[in-house]
Order: structure tokens, then C-alpha cells, then sequence
């Protein structure tokens, strides 16, 4: 019975220091910064806690002695440890989006599915619109979210008003064929579509939502993507 018990009790003992721990780093943090830190837990590099708050992380030692802002790399892999954390915590439910205020394009079987929120204006946007373009058996949901200028609101809402929205989009993002201009639709889609983005923080473009809740920012390789899209195929 005694050698049942004292793994359990040695595992509940140093899950409660671990606990204790991030409870000091996160009242460290708070105290010398004034803001909340909406998780502290071990970054797995260094003896480091990894602290977000504000929707950026950054890092401390146990006795707050030191504060590391920037990107985490794993030597090993090269990969960004700080951004795929910063994906996964700023994940969403995709049942959550209002795919109803979005631009659709179905290709193939449309089994796959992603979601973008872009700004007509957005270079970055025009290049992923291109890559976007070789994807199949995709669909793809563009959410409206001019937050550039006055002109990427005009622009979406003579996209939004288009007869063929899709067709709009493209014309525009991959043809630079400007949209007709009409604008006397319902475009409330767009104001809701800027509102809703703000609740999520998203404050570039391209941001892209895969069918797990997970956000990438940036227009990212086509390859990314495509192992994304596999990853989450069924979810």
C-alpha cells in the first residue's frame, strides 16, 4: 500500500510547488506591471515561466528578476515557440464564427474549410488571395474587416453588395479589377464583421481561423496551409 501511495503523494507535493510557483510569478508580475496576466505556466526552456497577458507572452524567471519580451525559438527545431502559444491561446470555437457575414468560395468537395478576415487594401492579403487560388476541395469564408482606411470600407461594401461576392473578391484581390461601386445594399455585415474582430483582438490582416479554433496570422506559406487543412480535415 505504502509504495502505491508515495508516487500519488510525491506527485501531488510537486504539482503544488509548480502551483505555488506560477501563483508568485503571476503576483510578481501584476505588482511591477499593473496589468493581469491571464495565465503563468513553465515555458519548457531555460527555467522560464511563459506570462500572457494583453494577448502578447513573454517570459520571467521564478523571482521576476527578469522580464524577456520577443520571440521564443526552439533551437532544435527553429521553430517559434512563442507564436504557435500565441495561436493556441488566442484558439476559437469555429462553431463561434458568423459565417453568415462572410464571403464564400466552395471549391471541389468543399470538405475543408478556412476562415479569413482581410482588408481589400491589404497587400498581404492579395498575395495570399493568389495562393489561396491553388487550394481545392477547400471553402473558404473571407470576413469584410476594413480597418486601413476609409477606401477598404468602400471597397467592401461594393464587394459585399456584388451580385457574386466571391467573384467580386477575387476580381479585385487577384485581377486589381476595382468592384462596381454599388454600395446600397444591407452592409451592416461589415460594421458587425469590425466589431466582432475587435473582440478577438485581431488587429492585422490576413488573420486566418482553421475548422479547430486556431488562429495564424499573416499571409503564410501555401504548404502551412495545406498540412493545417489536413490536420483539421472532419473536425
Amino acid at each position: 500500500m505504502r509504495t502505491k501511495l508515495l508516487p500519488a503523494l510525491l506527485g501531488a507535493m510537486i504539482a503544488s510547488i509548480a502551483m505555488a510557483d506560477e501563483a508568485a510569478v503571476k503576483k510578481n508580475f501584476e505588482a511591477k506591471f499593473g496589468a493581469k496576466a491571464e495565465s503563468v505556466s513553465k515555458a519548457g526552456y531555460l527555467g522560464l515561466y511563459e506570462i500572457y497577458a494583453d494577448g502578447q507572452i513573454l517570459y520571467s524567471d521564478e523571482k521576476g528578476t527578469a522580464f524577456i519580451v520577443g520571440p521564443l525559438i526552439d533551437g532544435r527545431t527553429m521553430k517559434n515557440v512563442t507564436q504557435e502559444r500565441i495561436n493556441r491561446l488566442t484558439a476559437i470555437k469555429w462553431a463561434d464564427l458568423p459565417l453568415d457575414r462572410a464571403v464564400k468560395l466552395v471549391r471541389g468537395d468543399g470538405k475543408r474549410v478556412l476562415a479569413s478576415f482581410e482588408d481589400p487594401n491589404c497587400g498581404y492579403c492579395k498575395r495570399l488571395a493568389k495562393e489561396l487560388q491553388k487550394l481545392d476541395n477547400v471553402t473558404i469564408y473571407t470576413f469584410l474587416y476594413p480597418i486601413l482606411s476609409q477606401d477598404s470600407v468602400d471597397k467592401s461594401k461594393a464587394i459585399w453588395c456584388a451580385s457574386d461576392r466571391a467573384k467580386a473578391w477575387s476580381d479585385w484581390m487577384v485581377e486589381g479589377k476595382a468592384p462596381s461601386g454599388k454600395t446600397d445594399c444591407d452592409t451592416t455585415a461589415i460594421t458587425r464583421n469590425q466589431e466582432f474582430g475587435r473582440k478577438l483582438n485581431i488587429n492585422g490582416t490576413p488573420t486566418m481561423f482553421f475548422a479547430d479554433g486556431e488562429r495564424i496570422p499573416g499571409a503564410v506559406p501555401l504548404q502551412k496551409i495545406e498540412e493545417k487543412l489536413a490536420q483539421t480535415a472532419g473536425k
